[in-house]
């Protein structure tokens, strides 16, 4: 009885948690809504697509879990256009855009930390709610179909990455790659709230 109990209460946590995003199976919402790119082109979701899906990371500049976990940010890209999904970060932080948070506050962060992967600017940020998205950083996951299959945070240790015991998103990647099932498919988003326009 207990174990029923515990699976449950486990079962109503995770509905809370995940109460308002986007479900596992959903297609891409907004796919074809134009974005700018820190390089200046108009983008879209489907442009990004590729063969096998599509990682869409709603991140910003200025969140603290978002820097910790920036040395994986790249070679994240890496693994995904090497096994042919697209990939993307987008920023939807609308209510401080004046506050490190604007287009070249979005260049400049890219300069320092390198990066090589298309970031924009969710500028409503109406991806972001039609996502469920609460979080920077928060990963979803599309495969070739543009399906969500995975949905959450990145690993289970942003601030110690030599601590990681579970990647979650790079072993998304490989079993979106290899037509593989994934085993965590939902995972818990952590990072700063997403600061939406107040209405």
């Amino acid at each position: 009885m207990k174990k029923i109990i515990n699976k449950l209460s486990i079962t109503f946590f995770l509905s809370a948690i995940f109460a308002g995003e986007l479900e596992l199976g959903s297609t891409i919402p907004l796919a074809d809504i134009k974005m700018m790119d820190i390089s200046g082109k108009m983008i879209s979701l489907n442009d990004v697509k590729m063969e096998n899906g599509l990682l869409v990371n709603f991140s910003c500049n200025t969140c603290p879990w978002v820097v910790a976990w920036q040395n994986r940010y790249n070679s994240l890209a890496e693994e995904s256009n090497k096994n042919k999904i697209g990939f993307i970060t987008v920023n939807p932080n609308t209510r401080i855009r004046d506050r490190g948070e604007g287009l070249s506050d979005m260049r400049d962060f890219a300069k320092k930390y390198k990066h090589d992967f298309l970031y924009a600017l969710d500028k409503e940020a109406k991806l972001a709610e039609a996502f469920g998205a609460t979080k920077t950083p928060h990963i979803y996951l599309f495969n070739g179909e543009g399906k969500l299959v995975y949905r959450g945070a990145i690993d289970d240790n942003a601030r110690k990455p030599k601590k990681v015991k579970n990647k979650y998103l790079f072993n998304a990647i490989k079993a979106v790659a290899n037509g593989d099932n994934i085993d965590f498919a939902e995972t818990k988003a952590l990072g700063c709230a997403i600061k939406f326009a107040k209405k």
